[in-house]
């Protein structure tokens, strides 16, 4: 299979990274630590993009480098001088390093609306410790996070590795999961399908937090890659927790990116903030089996037209609501744990089974594990659309064999997987795919329902055919037996030629 030359996945400075967050762990809580580090995160971003520019204009002789609409022209925020990190720097080792920070972001608000009320400022609050703090920025000084901003989502990645070690170090679940930059980009190109050349488009994520960046740019650059205009998309989101609310702000200001996400983080069951929109396509990445929700006081919701989800799991009330929020012709792609697949608990079965009948589930993705840094829950990716291109009939994909490992814990999608997966989908929606055993297959409403409307690829696609070998038995014993006795001759000999030499060093045997 083949495998990209660089590795998205991992973000390249973890290491320095944590050694920052732990600097701090004992001087405050870790609620706080995580802040800390995340914002000058945020500041060294920044300001690296900025100075990358700055020396560009410098090297250019015109004069233009403290020209704010050069910075403007190409999405780069203007760093003021007091706030650019070789100030921070500087300060590093005195007192008020603490204030410094705070006067950086007060001033980097000023210059860029888009980040009025989103970035921290209380790194001169008296319990952090700044010997620790100042410590921590010579951590920063010397990661480069610029030059793997334009392929990667910095914040994000860097915010969901921050959880998972947070979540290692205190013994829990983070609870929080960022959606690896390439299953938002086969999200994208599965389900903007449908809006190449459109001059409008809406995308909603009713989950944003900070990874509402990777599904928005992933699909800004499908809308791009496809003569498509950045400025035609409106961009609307939500979340619940304000830390990733302001995360997922600061991430797509850097991106270039106008959205709604709200004045303030809400609720968005309790607090719907685009109560009234319909969306052409919704993108999401929803808390997994999310217990504690409050079902019980949203009984009777109008969301809830296949059946009130259960109290216990929320699984199926981010289904209903994303559903809810579809426009006449809209498309959604979600990431969910398996379980929802097959559950039969309380009345997840019979919502399943209506959302079927009513022929809305155009696509199912067996996704391989290791994807994510936080956990190894085994997910899939729901593709749910109105006015299917082939009604009455279901893709199933089982993609659980693909991908590349990429570390010992984390799997990445190649190129290449995306284009196999994505391009099996515009096939079937041509009407022209041929299926592949053990890979894909399609399947009529009749045939779900023969399944109890269980939904897991496997059960549709079968197992892939084994090559036929046609070398006769005994030759191939034969073969094998002379390969295996050549490979102990061989090491026969490199353990005598070892004594040998250990022996020649007076350590014999």
């Amino acid at each position: 299979m083949a495998k990209k030359k660089d590795n998205t996945a991992e973000i390249g400075f973890e290491e320095q990274i944590w050694s920052a967050a732990d600097k701090l762990r004992g001087n405050i809580d870790a609620s706080e630590y995580k802040n800390v580090v995340l914002g000058l995160i945020f500041l060294k971003y920044i300001s690296d993009k900025f100075d990358q520019k700055y020396q560009d204009l410098v090297e250019e002789g015109e004069g233009f480098e403290e020209d704010r609409d050069e910075y403007a022209s190409e999405n780069i925020f203007f760093v003021p001088e007091s706030a650019r990190w070789k100030t921070i720097a500087a300060a590093a080792h005195t007192p008020e390093i603490g204030k410094v920070i705070d006067e950086a972001m007060r001033q980097i608000e000023a210059e860029n609306n888009k980040l009025k009320g989103t970035l921290p400022k209380n790194f001169a609050r008296q319990e952090l410790d700044k010997r620790r703090l100042g410590e921590v920025v010579d951590l920063f000084t010397n990661v480069k996070m610029a030059e793997k901003g334009d392929s990667r989502d910095i914040l994000g990645r860097t915010y969901e590795y921050c959880l998972a070690k947070f979540a290692e170090a205190e013994g829990k679940n983070a609870g929080e999961f960022y959606t690896p930059h390439e299953v938002s980009q086969l999200m994208s190109e599965i389900v903007a399908w449908h809006l190449r050349g459109r001059d409008e488009i809406t995308i909603y994520d009713p989950t944003s937090g900070s990874g509402s960046c990777g599904m928005f740019v992933q699909s800004a650059d499908f809308v791009k890659r496809h003569q498509g205009n950045i400025n035609d998309i409106s961009v609307y989101g939500q979340e619940s927790n304000p830390t990733t609310w302001k995360m997922a702000t600061m991430n797509l200001a850097i991106r270039g990116i106008d959205a709604d996400l709200g004045d303030h983080n809400a609720d968005t069951f309790f607090e719907d903030l685009h109560k009234t929109e319909k969306f052409d396509f919704i993108l999401a990445n929803p808390p997994f089996n999310l217990k504690d929700w409050g079902g019980k006081k949203l009984e009777n919701d109008v969301r809830w037209q296949y059946g009130t989800p259960p109290e216990g799991n929320a699984n199926f009330a981010w289904v209903q609501h994303m559903i809810h929020h579809l426009n006449r012709s809209g498309r959604m792609g979600m990431v969910l744990a398996n379980g929802a697949l097959s559950s039969q608990t309380n009345n997840e079965g019979e919502i399943r089974a209506k959302i079927v009948d009513a022929d809305l589930v155009e696509g199912i993705i067996a996704m391989p594990d290791k994807l994510f840094y936080s956990t190894g829950i085994p997910v899939s990716l729901w593709i749910i659309t109105r006015n299917k291109k082939q009604s009455g009939k279901t893709l199933f994909i089982d993609a659980r064999d693909m991908g590349t490992m990429v570390s010992r814990r984390l799997r990445e999608f190649t190129d290449e997987d995306i284009a196999k997966v994505s391009t099996a989908f515009d096939a079937f929606r041509d009407g022209t795919l041929k299926t592949e055993k053990g890979f894909s297959a399609i399947a009529m409403t009749e045939d779900i329902k023969a399944q109890d409307y269980i939904l897991t690829p496997g059960r549709y696609v079968g197992v892939a055919e084994v090559e036929e070998d046609d070398e006769p038995f005994d030759e191939k014993m034969t073969r094998l037996t002379g390969e295996i006795a050549k490979c102990f001759e061989e090491s026969n000999r490199l353990q005598e030629q070892i004594k040998k030499n250990l022996e020649a060093i007076g350590y014999g045997m």
